[in-house]
């Protein structure tokens, strides 16, 4: 009598998170992989080298200088003050934006790894806002050196940096976990970003400042999530002020809210990821 041969079953894919605690703990204990794996994408990239991380610097330096010859041309505007405001919003945005380009195409990228290796998904998206945070850390270096150089104020307020700082790492690894989502499902948007972020940066208060606008057009900037934490960021590390309290708590929900809506959306799709790959 002939053996009976063992049955396969495809079951169709239905969306759903998965045991989230497991989930996470299974998460915590692949720290190591993680930052392990975001330095070898910095290695890869040569960002590990000397002329890696001046370019990594000078990049958004140069862009600064472009744009201030432009706002001095245009606005007629020439203070140091402005100069400050545009290069240290310009170095958080770049933080946010570079986390964006490097979440979009960590789960494409990782392909062969997802199709062949058990882990978190999530890990791919995470370890792209790691390389984030370890290029924007350079960043506030230069930053400060400037801003010793143009005699800007010192004070405690200056602090709040800190906490501006983890909102948006938690909007950037927000962001870099839903587009990685959807990426999967609509692979051009790899070619839309640039333009979306272009465009995300003049309607961001970086050019110029809150102060400069008029109220019809600051009642728009509010559907902005980096509005707020952009001033937050200028009025800290620029000016040495404490941040409004109404800024701080519109930059907190604006990242939690992506944050859980990504990160939702990412767990709920994540088993569909190696049939769409």
């Amino acid at each position: 009598m002939d053996k009976a041969k063992p049955v396969e079953v495809f079951e169709p894919f239905r969306a759903g998170l998965p045991p989230l605690g497991r989930y996470w703990r299974s998460l915590w204990t692949r720290r190591a992989f993680i930052s392990e794996y975001a330095r070898s994408e910095l290695r890869e990239k040569h960002y590990d080298s000397v002329f890696g991380q001046v370019w990594l610097v000078l990049n958004p330096l140069l862009l600064s200088g472009v744009y201030f010859i432009l706002i001095v041309i245009i606005g007629g505007h020439s203070d140091k003050m402005r100069y400050g405001h545009l290069t240290g919003c310009l170095f958080l945005f770049y933080f946010v934006s570079n986390t964006m380009s490097g979440g979009i195409g960590s789960i494409t990228r990782g392909g062969k790894l997802i199709l062949n290796t058990a882990f978190p998904r999530i890990m791919l998206p995470v370890a792209a806002t790691v390389i984030g945070i370890f290029r924007f850390l350079p960043t506030i270096v230069v930053f400060m050196v400037i801003r010793s150089i143009l005699g800007f104020p010192i004070g405690w307020a200056m602090l709040w940096g800190i906490p501006i700082a983890l909102i948006t790492t938690i909007l950037a690894l927000g962001l870099a976990i839903l587009i990685s989502t959807v990426n999967v499902y609509f692979r051009d948007i790899t070619s839309f970003l640039p333009y979306f972020t272009r465009t995300w940066l003049y309607l961001s208060p970086i050019l110029y400042e809150v102060s400069d606008l008029k109220d019809q057009l600051k009642s728009i900037e509010v559907f902005n999530p980096l509005f707020s934490l952009l001033n937050s960021w200028s009025r800290t590390m620029v000016h040495a002020e404490a941040p409004l309290v109404s800024d701080m708590l519109a930059s907190l929900a604006w990242a939690i809210g992506i944050f859980l809506i990504g990160t939702y959306y990412f767990l709920s799709r994540e088993r569909d990821f190696a049939v769409r790959l």
